[in-house]
């Protein structure tokens, strides 16, 4: 099986996870967060079709942190109601940061035995698996550690001031 056609199933069985993992979070900012990664995987399913199927590439599309960071921008109240997550909201957290890692080392080594625009699709899935890792780890700290998650991404020192001073 070739390394695309690999991919195309990765992508496909990351969509169906998420989608699971969308459907069982109950915070709607967390439902948000899975459905948007969702749109990341068909995009990338997309263009690793156009690859197998000997196509002209184009890879639309903005960055997945951008997206999320919008997201958590827009649902900062929403977020700050319910600040513990349920069992099943961090399992799939964790699962997601694993699917992600291995799918950024799978891609690693594709890229490694690829070349022109193939080897170019590789390196731009490693960058946006390594954000979507980056998305779900920050989720997943801020529902489990939200004080924490507060000090480190608002940059506050503990006594509340600002690092400078």
């Amino acid at each position: 099986m070739k390394a695309v056609e690999i991919a195309m199933k990765t992508e496909t069985d990351a969509i169906d996870f998420y989608g699971k993992a969308a459907r069982k979070t109950v915070h709607p900012v967390g439902k948000q967060m899975f459905l948007s990664i969702i749109d990341d995987e068909k995009r990338h399913l997309e263009v690793l079709k156009c690859i197998f199927e000997g196509m002209d590439i184009d890879f639309p599309g903005e960055s997945p942190i951008k997206k999320i960071r919008t997201v958590f921008e827009e649902n900062r109240g929403a977020m700050l109601s319910r600040v513990a997550a349920t069992a099943d909201e961090t399992q799939a957290l964790e699962i997601a940061m694993r699917m992600e890692k291995e799918s950024v080392d799978f891609y690693e080594k594709a890229a490694a035995g690829a070349s022109g625009r193939e080897k170019t699709v590789f390196e731009r899935l490693i960058k946006e698996e390594e954000q979507h890792y980056t998305i779900f780890s920050n989720t997943l700290q801020f529902l489990t550690d939200t004080g924490n998650w507060f000090m480190w991404e608002e940059h506050s020192a503990v006594d509340g001031g600002t690092q400078w001073a």
